[in-house]
């Protein structure tokens, strides 16, 4: 019938959207809980818990599906991460001191202050402060989604700023994981794992810009990290630094491979990976929980790490660089807005309950994440669009 769109693109219409990635997710998220909530939850719980297992010789890898999907999908989506963070640095918004210094300072404030208020509360239990990290990240991808429903009225000042601290932040999440999140190394397997990482050397020295090898050296590289003790999640962010980013020569493509494998796995992870580690992560039984769990120093402690530590952090920390004269304000960006995207950075979702599921294996724990990172990432998109929709209503829309 004519005006009316076809199915087909009304969804092309709707993926188009930048906030369809965060919608998706709060489905999927939603989706979960849901089904472990119902008559479902054990088949849920049977189906996380599947054996996978993979061999090749000698080599076995054998996890059930959830770790499949933390260890391996995750992979994927920081491998994403690292491409993006290079870029930035490299011919980005984080390229020069200038660009780079508000972003950072900010996300610095916004990683400290949750982990204060996480520690001041749990401060008496060592166990419980294992946890202090998972209050520190910012979910991008939600984070923008909230932002982008605010319509044309979002200064791109805006966008720029929460994306640029959002980078920073995803940084130190991964050097979080990094240096506070392995046990058990295996030095043969990272001396393994060092190898693959002079391969990629190599090839970027010589100027591969096919990017299979790179690819095939990450898996390798994944293998062991994987076996070492090392979280495998950052041989993604190991590939990352070595994909070209350089202009090309003449008569090679326009694009770099670094942009090229970008715009490969955007979609993927927006749309396939990040849903499904919603799905897998956010299933939360709500049976024998009281408003009394919330208040417990532990889930307290990441809701208010998230909620008040990050906007605490962010615009504390900003104001104070600029007033003092270590960095600027960028323009367009007013302190009313600047606090609002302050309030939006404390959504962790997906990264808090990543860094979560690294910090703690056991379900009475796993319980107590959710319940936090789900109140303190809530309370932050609901009152910072408010917060924002009702600075937007004052401003004109902005000139395409």
């Amino acid at each position: 019938m004519a005006g009316l769109s076809s199915p087909v693109s009304m969804i092309r219409d709707f993926l188009r959207l930048e906030a369809a990635g965060g919608i998706i997710l709060v489905m999927t998220a939603a989706l979960a809980m849901i089904i472990a909530n119902s008559p479902l939850s054990g088949l849920y719980d049977t189906l996380l818990g599947l054996p996978v297992v993979v061999q090749f010789g000698a080599l076995i890898i054998a996890k059930p599906l959830l770790l499949w999907i933390n260890d391996g999908l995750m992979a994927i989506f920081f491998l994403l991460v690292g491409l993006e963070i290079k870029r930035e640095l490299v011919v980005g918004e984080l390229s020069s001191w200038d660009r780079a210094s508000l972003p950072g300072y900010c996300a610095l404030g916004g990683m400290a202050f949750p982990a204060l208020i996480f520690y001041l509360l749990n401060a008496h239990d060592p166990v419980a402060l294992r946890g202090w990290a998972i209050p520190t990240a910012t979910d991008i991808a939600f984070a923008m989604g909230v932002l982008s429903l605010l319509g044309p009225r979002v200064p791109a000042a805006l966008k720029i700023f929460l994306l640029a601290l959002a980078i920073i932040d995803d940084l130190g999440a991964i050097i979080i994981i990094a240096v506070f999140y392995t046990a058990n190394l295996s030095y043969a397997s990272l001396g393994l794992a060092g190898l693959g990482i002079l391969g990629l050397l190599a090839l970027n020295r010589l100027g591969i810009r096919r990017l299979a090898p790179y690819l095939l050296l990450g898996v390798f590289i994944w293998v062991c990290d994987l076996k070492s003790g090392v979280h495998a999640t950052l041989a993604g962010v190991t590939v990352a630094i070595f994909i070209p980013i350089r202009p090309p020569r003449r008569g090679e493509e326009a694009e770099s491979p670094l942009e090229r494998l970008e715009h490969m796995l955007l979609p993927w992870v927006s749309f396939g990976i990040m849903p499904i580690f919603a799905f897998a992560n956010a299933g939360v039984s709500f049976a024998g929980i009281s408003m009394g769990s919330l208040v417990e120093p532990f889930s307290l402690g990441i809701a208010l790490g998230l909620f008040l530590g990050k906007q605490i952090g962010i615009f504390g920390v900003g104001w104070i660089a600029v007033k003092i004269g270590l960095c600027r304000r960028p323009e367009g960006l007013t302190w009313g807005a600047f606090y609002g995207v302050s309030m939006l950075a404390g959504i962790g979702f997906t990264m808090s309950l990543f860094i979560g599921s690294l910090a703690f294996e056991d379900l009475e724990h796993a319980t107590a994440i959710r319940l936090g990172v789900f109140a303190g990432s809530l309370l932050s998109a609901i009152v910072g669009y408010l917060w924002l929709r009702l600075l937007s209503a004052r401003m004109p829309p902005v000139a395409a």
